[in-house]
Formats: C-alpha cells, structure tokens, sequence
C-alpha cells in the first residue's frame, strides 16, 4: 500500500512539474505567449512558430528539472522506481530535452529568419549567449553518455564530466529564462519559476552537501574482510558507536543497495554495492565484492577498525515490496548477492514458500556461496540449478546459454509460472537473454525484476 501511494506521488509531482509552466502560461497569455527574441517584430510574437518555441522551451526547462531530481539519491524515489528504472527515465529525460530544445532554436529562426544572428556568440547578447552555452553543453552531455564505453574513461572521471555539464546546462537555462526576462514579468509566472528552482536546489544541496557532510552519521567500521574466491570478496561493516556506546544499525528490505566511500570528503570515490546479509542478521552488514578496478581493490585491502561510509538503502529490487507465491532468482556470477540477502532473510522468516534458483558462471570456481545454499536448502523450499558456461569435462549438470530449454525444466506449467516473480541479477548480456526467453514464455513483464549498476 505504501508503495503504490509513493507512486502515484511522484507520478503526480513530475506530471505537475512538466506541465505546470506549460499550462500557466497558456492560462495568463493565452495564444500570445511573446516570443523568446524581444528583437522579433510584434506581428512575429504572435506566430504559430514563435508560441511553439516558447511551449518547447519551457517544456524542455520542466524536463531538465526532472533530470537533475531523478538521480538524486532521494531514498523513496529509488525504493519506487527502482535503480533500473530511476537511470532509464534518466537517460530519456535527457535525450527529450535536448530534442526539445533542438526544436525550440529551429522555431525561434522560424519564427523570424533574422534571429540566426543570435548564434553569433560575439556579438549575441547575454540571454542568446547561456542559451548557446547550454544547448552546447547538453549535446556534449549526450554525446558523452552515447560514446562512453568506447572512450573508456574512468569511471570517476566519466562521473564528475556528467555532473559537470549538467550542471553548465541548468545554470545557462536559468540565466537564459532571467536575461529573457518577458517570462519572469508575470508575478505568477515568477513564482513559478521561483518554486521549481528552490525545489532543485534544495534536493542539489541534499546530494552534494548533506549526504557527504552529515552522511558521516553513517559511519561505520570494518569488523572483517572475509575472501571467498581468488577475485571475490566479503566486506563485513558493523556500525560505529557513539560517545554513549550506542549504535545505529542499517534497516534494509533483502536485495537493496547502498553506496560505499572511505572518507566522507565531497570528492571521495564511491560506488554501488549491494547487501548480501539478511535483513534480520544483527549489527553487521556484509557486501560481497568483486574486485576489479581500483576501489574495489582498495576495499579489498582494508583492515579491521577502517572507517567505511554507507548512503543507503536504496532500490526497488526487494522481496518486501511485493506479494507473490513463490520467487524464481536467476544470478550471474558476483549477481548471486542480493539472492544471497533474499535467501538468507527468507530462512530467518522461516518462509514456507517453494522457491528457484539458478546460478550461472563461467566456472566452476566462480560458483559463490555453494556450501552455504545447500545448508539453505534445509531450511527453505529450493530447487537450485548451476549452470556452467565453460564447464570442465567431469561436469554433470546443466552447461550453455540459458535457453527455453533450461527454464523450462526449472519452472512449474504455464498458469503457475505466471503467478511467481522472477529476479534476475548479473552480466548484462546474460539479463538480455534471460528476458528474451522470458518474453517467449508469456511471462508477465510486471513480475520480472532486474538490477543493474550501470554509471550510476
């Protein structure tokens, strides 16, 4: 219940935020809203292109807002959305602004031919020159998202460009919109305008200043660094007590996620993890890590008593958010994690449902936690299979893709599997797959849940 009102909020709260100054203006100008160069003739003011331009304009001012919120960290937005679906509304907010704001250049030269000279950035005035600045900075941004994997950048690096430039957009826009000024006249209008600017510098002061400076409050300290294979790794957190010896514990749903950083500077590293022990477990947290770039190795290497700083939980990808009759969890490799957080709380709650598990790696050695799933299979109704990629010649169980096949074996008849919910976590091209098969056997989209960290 509490998951569908967060829903049904936020879906109010953007729809107001898109179409609120598109509306307001057309209540109080009706179809002359003015044009966006005050160089323009009257009778040009009042064009057909010369409205458009300005409905784009402050359609694409609504979207960028929205962009800027969504990746914010704000906990009941990621807990609705999930992480998946915060980035993929992200990344089409995005190219819909750019779009927008594409046409709305086209339709202000449209408008009147004589405003191409305000792309003349010498001798453009200040409004023409931040609208400039900003359209070039979002088409960089763009640019960047699109060709990130074959440049290769760091990840830091890759993120602090980002911010970077959105930020250069959001700032220019606003510049733009104040310089324009024929906008900002009306007092309601103004306020406004007002309103959605305090709302996204406040959630900008709640990422970049309160998270990392009062964020310390979530400090915690290494209680083990537990190695399970040659690449992979347990790191064991438990709360630091305070002056009067008490501590805070980190309340998560099973399969959630939080963001890990070693010192709470505003420029410090930190990356996604997520929680691989039971909801139920005590003080510790347990984030099991593969180590292969250069923070997680330093995660690796980290003693008994080092300080770690958690941002979470966050994320939709839980087992609390919904009812279902049983779970089919489908992992890949280091993905097993929040399966682990699943199983481990369902055995504390002494869950009587029948669940599926399929495990998929590369190796035999890359099958993680195989002593304890046993164990978990006396305590919980769990069918599991492996599944090797390269299996070596003595394997006896299932090897290849994850095809119909595969899942058709590990699944109940068609009326049954439609009533489970399905939780697939690992490579992206094995979540591809999965999805595709899933698709061919008529499997309700609604009950497949993904996880996938990917430049977040």
């Amino acid at each position: 219940m509490r998951h569908q009102l967060e829903r049904t909020l936020w879906a109010a709260a953007f729809l107001a935020v898109l179409l609120g100054p598109v509306l307001l203006a057309a209540i109080l100008h009706g179809p002359r809203t003015g044009a966006l160069s005050s160089a323009q003739p009257a009778a040009d003011r009042s064009s057909l292109p010369s409205e458009l331009s300005v409905g784009m304009g402050l359609l694409a001012t609504s979207m960028l807002a929205c962009a800027v919120v969504l990746p914010s960290r704000l906990r009941s937005l990621t807990r609705t959305l999930g992480i998946d679906g915060v980035l993929g509304i992200h990344r089409f907010v995005g190219l819909a602004v750019t779009v927008l704001v594409g046409l709305h250049v086209v339709l202000v030269v449209a408008a009147n031919p004589a405003n191409v000279a305000l792309l003349d950035v010498l001798h453009a005035p200040n409004r023409a020159r931040a609208a400039l600045g900003a359209t070039v900075a979002l088409g960089a941004l763009i640019a960047l998202t699109v060709l990130r994997r074959r440049l290769r950048h760091r990840y830091e690096v890759w993120r602090w460009v980002h911010v970077t430039l959105a930020g250069t957009a959001l700032v220019l826009s606003g510049l733009h919109i104040w310089w324009l000024h024929h906008l900002v006249r009306d007092a309601a209008m103004r306020a406004l305008f007002t309103a959605l600017a305090s709302g996204v510098l406040l959630v900008l002061a709640y990422r970049w200043l309160w998270l990392p400076v009062f964020g310390a409050r979530r400090e915690y300290v290494v209680r083990e660094v537990r190695p399970e294979t040659s690449t992979v790794s347990t790191l064991v957190l438990e709360p630091r007590r305070d002056r009067s010896r008490r501590c805070r514990t980190l309340e998560f749903a099973p399969g959630q996620f939080a963001w890990l950083r070693l010192n709470p500077s505003l420029g410090a590293q930190e990356h996604p993890f997520t929680i691989a022990s039971s909801a139920h477990v005590g003080l510790w947290t347990e984030f099991t890590i593969r180590h292969s770039g250069d923070f997680t190795r330093e995660l690796r290497l980290l003693q008994r008593g080092s300080r770690v700083w958690v941002d979470g939980p966050h994320g939709a990808f839980t087992i609390d958010l919904r009812r279902t009759t049983g779970l089919v969890m489908i992992a890949g490799g280091v993905g097993i994690t929040p399966m682990m957080s699943m199983l481990r709380t369902l055995a504390h709650r002494r869950d009587r449902r029948p669940h599926r598990l399929l495990m998929v790696a590369r190796s035999i050695e890359d099958l993680l936690f195989r002593a304890e799933i046993r164990q978990l299979q006396q305590r919980l109704d769990l069918t599991v299979v492996e599944l090797l990629r390269q299996p070596p010649p003595s394997w006896t169980g299932a090897s290849g893709a994850v095809d119909e096949e595969v899942l058709t074996a590990l699944l109940p008849g068609r009326f049954r599997r439609n009533q489970l919910d399905y939780y697939l976590c690992g490579p992206p091209a094995l979540v591809t797959d999965v999805l595709t098969v899933l698709d061919g056997l008529d499997v309700p989209q609604p009950r497949i849940h993904t996880e996938q960290f990917d430049f977040v």
